[in-house]
C-alpha cells in the first residue's frame, strides 16, 4: 500500500510524533530512515521486503553493492538505491555505538528537572493520555531504569508505591524521580498529584530510597515538586 493511500493516524510520521518512536514497528521506522520509496513499492513495502528477507541483525553481515542491488536492481534508480543503503549502514553502525557505550556503563545523569523534561518530553508532552513514568537512580543520578508504571487518569489507586519501590529494591536504586504528563497542556498539580507525591515520599524516607522529584511535564512547559520547595531533602 502506497503510503498516501494510509489513513493520516496510521502514518509512521505522525504515530511517532503523537504516541513516541516505541509505538512504531521495525518497518515503520525503517520508513522513516529511508524516507521515500520507488514507483514500483512504497517506503514501507520496502522495509517490510527487506526486514524479511534480512531481518535486523543480518544488515551488518551485507556488503554494500550487495544491499543497494537488494534495494532496487533497477539501473535508473541506482543512485536512490546507494542512499538508501548509506542511511541503512550509518543506521547499523550507530546502533552497534550505541550498544558499545552502554556495555560500557555509559548512563545518562540527572541533575535538574530540566534534564528530565529534556529526556521525556519528545515521548510523553503530546500524548493523550496521563503516563506514570519512575526514574531509578544510582548513587550518582545516573539512570539506572526508565519504567512507564501506569496509563490513564493519575489516582492513587492506579498508581501503587508498592510496583514502584520493589523495582527500585530489584534495580539497587538510591533514588526515584516520578514523572507524568498533563494532556491539558497545564502542568500545574492536582490535589491527586500532591497526594501521590506525599505518598512516595513517605514510603521511599521508610526503605531508604529518597523521592528526589515528582516532575509534570506537557508539551510545552514541566512543573517540579522539588524545584518548588514541595519535596524536602
Amino acid at each position: 500500500m502506497k503510503m498516501k493511500e494510509l489513513p493520516w493516524f496510521n502514518r509512521p510520521g505522525y504515530k511517532l510524533e503523537k504516541n513516541g518512536a516505541g509505538s512504531l514497528d521495525s518497518a515503520e521506522l525503517l520508513a522513516i530512515i529511508l524516507g521515500y520509496g520507488s514507483k514500483k513499492e512504497s517506503v514501507l513495502e520496502l522495509s517490510n521486503r527487506l526486514l524479511k528477507k534480512h531481518n535486523l541483525h543480518n544488515f551488518e553481515n551485507l556488503g554494500f553493492r550487495e544491499l543497494v542491488e537488494d534495494v532496487s536492481s533497477k539501473k535508473d534508480e541506482y543512485v536512490g538505491s546507494k542512499v538508501k543503503a548509506m542511511k541503512i549502514f550509518a543506521l547499523v553502525e550507530l546502533a552497534k555505538r550505541y550498544n558499545k557505550l552502554k556495555n560500557k556503563g555509559f548512563k545518562r545523569s540527572i541533575s535538574s528537572a530540566k534534564d528530565v523534561y529534556d529526556l521525556l518530553v519528545d515521548r510523553f508532552g503530546s500524548l493523550k493520555k496521563e503516563h506514570f513514568v519512575c526514574l531509578y537512580l544510582d548513587t550518582k543520578n545516573n539512570i539506572i531504569k526508565e519504567e512507564v508504571v501506569s496509563v490513564g487518569t493519575l489516582n492513587s489507586s492506579l498508581v501503587h508505591p508498592r510496583e514502584v519501590f520493589v523495582s527500585a529494591i530489584r534495580e539497587r536504586a538510591n533514588s526515584i524521580i516520578l514523572v507524568h504528563n498533563h494532556p491539558s497542556g497545564s502542568c500545574e498539580p492536582s490535589v491527586e498529584d500532591e497526594k501521590i507525591t506525599s505518598i512516595f515520599r513517605d514510603g521511599g524516607e521508610l526503605l531508604g530510597i529518597r523521592l528526589l522529584d515528582h516532575v509534570v511535564i506537557s508539551k510545552k512547559e514541566f512543573y517540579s515538586f522539588k524545584e518548588r520547595g514541595r519535596i524536602i531533602g
